[in-house]
């Protein structure tokens, strides 16, 4: 289809051009008929009169055949009309129903309103609700708390209302009800003789009174606290002697609508310190702080047999004196374990380059800081970044700002097309240039991302390199999930930016996982400097995180600096978790076969981790080595393992052993060799078994959150709807009003018209030439015979 729009806003143009095509084979063949050795009686003027029309009848009948077309947008007033959604859930209970004075006053303003019920109960499935009541170009309003409990979530249902062009707006209840519930946070898994730390803490509506909270582990009080308010939580630890599962419950002592929340129940599986080997030729504080909580067995060099450990630690060793290497690599392959912790020993110091220990690491000797690569900024620029389209390009030009000048780095806008803004080119001669493209995009149009990645990926053709992607992530991710996956296998990996208002943090991260790239907000893009920086030199402080959204890194908060980092950079799909001061990986992780391998590059002037061993430095040594143990209990057999759920909630049991396990009312399949797996769903709260296993349901989810969800606000903000009260009956009818009236394309065909002139110019030179036989002495002098 060619279209070309006019001054006056109308477009014409043809549905099939190709058909065009035709003109000039028809022109000639006519020509070639009419003159191409003429030796009629026919005279030349009867010639010209017979090739012109001829001509005007080829060219309207090839027009009709392409289609033609005009097109005039006009705006169009539909039956306004109200789409109430109403949420009758549990957890909107805590606030006064208002969908009969919300209809009543709607409907007093003029506007009819059809009234649906989509949630009650203990059960909210609100965006399966709101799914089937969407309407292409439609409108709804949804009066809920937007806490949903099963089914679709917010942001599900936020993508494909925007795929319909279909506004969301909300009435969100006003909770004036007490209703406080109680929950437990903590390791659902440790080991015995290792202190573990829980939180309790209280949440609700309404709370402005104080709630006493008691604490038990297996029948045995352990704390009685009062918590004030949402914000008071309690930290409690607890030692467990024994091996087996241990059971928390936290009561609360409450007067408020429900009291199945006010009890909270939560199991903890203790295990054997797992083993692991310490190898090293001093004696490091590493080794004490190791003990503490594992079973540590001290060598000097790696031996032959490894087979008792779940994870190997290796501390300031040269590569020539590690040990029996070859064990070592057949050992990580088979999915254990491998740290590897410098010094001035090691790495660079340690000959790692030339030794086969290298190619298992995540990082390489060698300048640490970020290195030159392929870059494509692939830029957001949809009607859903408009409203935020000045931060959009703030973002992008810091990104920008961050990339060494080494880098190549090129510039794609996406909408629901992708457009190449700026190819591929070195960016210290043309960074101004290249600022200069991205402070010209203008906002407009649907949200593609997956085209936008597609876009940044045929950029990048088949070299290596990074896709920045700089956008709100308001958009389905599922094909953009799988084209992330494809670009890894290329090599390539995406890193997303969160940019505009209200950025699904959600998805960005998601996609960027999927390529094995990172997720940073708006305002962390200098770590682009860390991983891109090129010659730049990174200014930090201390210690950095790359990524805190990783199982290492979460929680982790770092205030030490041991002052010195082995000469090392990041490995190509390798995670760059933590940066030294000069930018230098200070710890990074990837998988090797079936194991996972950490390093930690830092140290300090003697040689040790420093100031790492303290708190709150020190949980990141410690999830460093959890991460390499990974599962303590993956070396036995006979074990029964199952996660704490809530009623009505499935949860899986895994068993692993040489036999399908047969027990009454679960059914075992077989997942792998020696794996069998089964799924349990309780219908009332309190602690369960199977088999030698216990699991703790508690209360359904829908009494575990109360009040308005923030999601809701990203529901409305991402289709372009209003949040309203229950008493803006007469707003909401103008609203609906406003967005019955529609712009939309009126498409006229105009086919039949270039049809009706061929046949009337083909009829009147028939008829013309026919009388002029009739008035001529001779047919010759009439026309062509």
């Amino acid at each position: 289809m060619v279209g070309f729009e006019l001054p006056t806003g109308m477009t014409v143009g043809v549905e099939r051009p190709l058909f065009l095509l035709a003109l000039p084979i028809g022109v000639i063949l006519l020509w070639a008929l009419v003159w191409y050795r003429a030796d009629g009686t026919a005279s030349n003027r009867s010639r010209r009169w017979f090739f012109v029309v001829r001509i005007l009848t080829v060219v309207l009948l090839v027009v009709s055949a392409a289609g033609p077309y005009t097109a005039q947008s006009t705006e169009t007033l539909g039956e306004p009309k109200v789409t109430l959604l109403v949420d009758r859930s549990d957890s909107t209970s805590v606030a006064p129903q208002r969908a009969d004075k919300v209809a009543s006053a709607i409907e007093k303003a003029g506007v009819p309103v059809a009234t649906t019920t989509i949630a009650s109960g203990g059960s909210s499935p609100i965006g399966d609700g709101v799914a089937a009541n969407l309407r292409e170009n439609g409108s709804v309003l949804l009066l809920s708390d937007g806490r949903v409990t099963e089914g679709r979530s917010l942001s599900e249902v936020t993508e494909l209302a925007r795929s319909l062009n279909t506004t969301v707006s909300t009435v969100s209840p006003e909770p004036n009800t007490k209703e406080r519930y109680v929950s437990v946070n903590g390791p659902s898994k440790t080991s015995v003789g290792v202190e573990s730390t829980f939180l309790v803490s209280v949440g609700g509506v309404e709370i402005n009174t104080p709630a006493k909270v008691t604490v038990t582990v297996d029948g045995e009080q352990v704390l009685e606290t009062t918590i004030q308010n949402a914000t008071d939580a309690r930290e409690f630890a607890h030692t467990f002697s024994e091996t087996g599962t241990h059971r928390i419950t936290a009561e609360m002592e409450s007067t408020d609508k429900f009291d199945q929340n006010d009890v909270f129940r939560k199991t903890v599986r203790a295990v054997d310190r797992p083993k692991i080997l310490y190898v090293s030729e001093r004696g490091y504080p590493f080794e004490s702080y190791l003990r503490n909580v594992y079973n540590v067995e001290k060598r000097s060099s790696v031996p032959e047999d490894l087979s008792p450990y779940y994870a190997v630690v290796v501390q300031d060793m040269p590569a020539s004196r590690v040990g029996n290497v070859d064990a070592l690599q057949e050992y990580v392959i088979d999915g254990n374990g491998l740290l590897v912790v410098g010094g001035p020993n090691s790495f660079e110091n340690g000959n790692y380059e030339s030794s086969s220990l290298a190619s298992m690491l995540p990082v390489t000797t060698g300048d640490g800081r970020g290195q030159s690569t392929n870059i494509v900024l692939s830029i957001d620029v949809s009607g859903s970044s408009k409203g935020g389209m000045r931060v959009q390009k703030a973002v992008s030009l810091s990104a920008l700002k961050q990339l060494g000048d080494e880098n190549e780095v090129g510039i794609v806008g996406f909408n629901h097309r992708t457009y190449s803004v700026a190819e591929r080119q070195p960016l210290g001669p043309n960074r101004e240039a290249l600022a200069d493209r991205i402070r010209r995009l203008q906002a407009g149009g649907a949200t593609d991302i997956a085209g936008g990645l597609r876009g940044a990926g045929k950029m990048l053709g088949d070299d290596p390199g990074t896709v920045i992607l700089i956008s709100d992530g308001h958009d389905r991710v599922e094909e953009s999930i799988s084209y992330a996956k494809q670009l890894r296998s290329e090599g390539k990996r995406i890193i997303a930016i969160g940019a505009g208002k209200n950025p699904n943090e959600k998805n960005l991260r998601t996609i960027a996982r999927a390529s094995g790239g990172s997720y940073f907000r708006a305002t962390e893009t200098n770590r682009l400097n860390i991983l891109f920086g090129g010659a730049q030199s990174y200014e930090g402080e201390g210690l950095t995180m790359v990524d805190p959204n990783t199982f290492i890194t979460s929680g982790v908060r770092l205030t030490a600096n041991p002052g010195s980092t082995n000469d090392v950079s990041i490995r190509r799909g390798a995670d760059f978790l933590v940066a030294s001061e000069d930018g230098t990986p200070a710890v990074a992780t990837w998988r090797y076969g079936l194991g996972r391998v950490a390093t930690i590059t830092t140290y300090g002037a003697d040689g040790s981790l420093d100031g790492l061993l303290g708190k709150p430095d020190s949980l990141l040594l410690t999830k460093s080595a959890n991460y390499v143990i990974g599962d303590p209990e993956r070396k036995a057999t006979g074990i029964t393992g199952i996660s704490d759920t809530r009623v009505g909630s499935s949860t899986t049991v895994t068993y692993r052993g040489d036999e399908r396990p047969f027990v009454e009312g679960v059914s075992f399949r077989q997942v792998g060799d020696g794996a069998y797996r089964a799924s349990v769903t309780p219908d009332e709260a309190g602690f369960h078994e199977v088999m030698d296993a216990a699991y703790a349901a508690n209360y359904r989810a829908e009494y575990g959150a109360f009040g308005p969800d923030p999601a809701l606000d990203d529901l409305v903000d991402g289709t372009g709807g209003k949040e309203f009260t229950a008493d803006q009956g007469e707003e909401i009818a103008e609203f609906t009003r406003e967005q019955s009236r529609r712009v939309r394309s009126v498409k006229t065909d105009w086919t039949w018209l270039a049809l009706v002139l061929a046949l009337v110019a083909f009829s009147l030179d028939v008829i013309y030439r026919r009388v002029q036989v009739r008035r001529s002495s001779t047919a010759g002098e009439g026309g062509l015979t």
